[in-house]
């Protein structure tokens, strides 16, 4: 198969990703730990372009980016899919693994800024949240966006239930009022009492504490 080894930071939501993708399919991995305010020689080979995490090295190769390497885990390990057979069901999953993606980091602007920025942040996240909640196919149908079991969309969109809740508590901003959003809300509980998400969720209070000392830090500099 091939040593599997993943380069992050615990409390990351991209990481987690890459985690439950590889624990859904049985993958055994050595999880490496990242200072990424002292960035490692094997980050900076791994991926030299943007030096970020998580990287997941593969036989000695390196992948980044998280939804790029969950493309990968899917292709490599096609055992309990992540992704639809259908050609058109899965061509859906892929545009919400996006948008997911890219919308998603309104949530970070929120907890990386103050004042207007994190207003105009807030009003991203929100006008994510209401686009999900209305037009996810299957949501609030079934238990997971892919259906009865996790997809790749629940993976992508799993920081909303654990790292939102982070984010609203370091910060003081409410981003999804209660019984605004009742699929996504169903789908929340659904997607934290599975039980490979649960194991491999970190403690919420360990999250609030990294999340509140990254805030400080990122506006001391601004």
């Amino acid at each position: 198969m091939g040593e599997v080894k993943l380069l992050g930071t615990r409390h990351s939501p991209y990481l987690h990703r890459v985690i439950w993708a590889l624990k859904l399919k049985g993958i055994p991995y050595e999880f490496i730990e990242q200072d990424l305010d002292n960035k490692s020689p094997l980050l900076l080979q791994s991926n030299p372009v943007h030096k970020k995490i998580p990287v997941l090295i593969h036989g000695g190769n390196p992948i980044a980016e998280s939804v790029i390497i969950l493309e990968y885990i899917e292709e490599k390990w096609p055992q309990n899919p992540l992704l639809p057979s259908d050609p058109y069901e899965k061509a859906v999953a892929r545009f919400w693994v996006k948008f997911a993606d890219e919308k998603g980091l309104s949530i970070s602007k929120v907890l990386q800024s103050s004042g207007e920025e994190q207003e105009k942040a807030r009003k991203e996240s929100l006008e994510m949240l209401e686009i999900i909640e209305e037009h996810a196919p299957g949501l609030g149908q079934k238990k997971f966006f892919g259906g009865d079991k996790i997809g790749m969309v629940d993976l992508t969109l799993g920081r909303l239930a654990h790292w939102m809740g982070v984010t609203e508590e370091v910060t003081g901003v409410k981003i999804m009022e209660a019984g605004k959003f009742p699929r996504l809300e169903a789908w929340m509980k659904n997607f934290k009492e599975d039980p490979v998400i649960k194991e491999n969720l970190p403690e919420f209070k360990d999250t609030l504490a990294v999340m509140k000392r990254h805030r400080e830090t990122l506006l001391a500099s601004k």
